[in-house]
């Protein structure tokens, strides 16, 4: 294996264990060293593939957010459904993303969105990117429901978007703050109703 793919496959590791951490205790309770341990990299190879913690932090928010697509991309294109299923199974997969004790990365965005907007530019950047990106996706579901006839929806589609995802972190936050997945269970009936599905 060259030096390179070998480099490329400690990083990776690297943004994995640091996004496992992340996602259970928070960006600022996560040390290097802890992250470093986690997969017998030595101390001083961090700066070998990151400049600080926070350009470490970007870059796992970032990878975060292109697995987090990828497995979006799955459920909005699946054949078969049409767009109000599509956007139903979308939500139903996030429902069953959440634990109360450990989401193991996959509520990345929910654990870091309120703690790391006003600590790291960069990494507020790289979630309004990536929760951005979410958001297109959402529209286009809403739009392609609208037009397929699965929804009788008729307003505006990027604003109900932004609305939804908006709705759901916020469920997902309380859902962990009453350790119950009923805000999770009202997210989904305000998202029919506003829908019509």
């Amino acid at each position: 294996m060259s030096t390179r793919n070998l480099n490329r496959d400690t990083r990776t590791e690297l943004l994995l264990a640091a996004e496992r951490s992340f996602a259970h205790k928070g960006y600022a309770a996560v040390g290097i060293n802890e992250v470093l341990s986690s997969v017998g990299v030595p101390k001083g190879s961090f700066y070998h593939y990151f400049s600080s913690k926070d350009a470490f932090g970007e870059a796992v928010i970032a990878r975060y957010f292109e697995q987090y697509l990828a497995e979006m991309d799955e459920i909005l294109d699946a054949p078969g459904q049409d767009w109000a299923a599509k956007i139903l199974a979308y939500f139903a997969s996030w429902r069953a993303s959440q634990s109360f004790g450990d989401c193991e990365g996959k509520c990345l965005a929910v654990k870091l969105g309120a703690e790391v907007a006003d600590m790291s530019e960069p990494m507020r950047l790289a979630l309004k990117t990536g929760t951005a990106k979410i958001v297109d996706r959402l529209e286009r579901a809403i739009l392609g429901a609208a037009t397929d006839g699965s929804s009788p929806f008729t307003g505006d589609a990027r604003a109900t978007a932004d609305a939804l995802y908006q709705l759901w972190l916020g469920a997902s936050v309380m859902s962990k703050v009453q350790r119950s997945l009923a805000p999770l269970d009202t997210a989904t009936t305000v998202t029919r109703r506003l829908l019509g599905i």
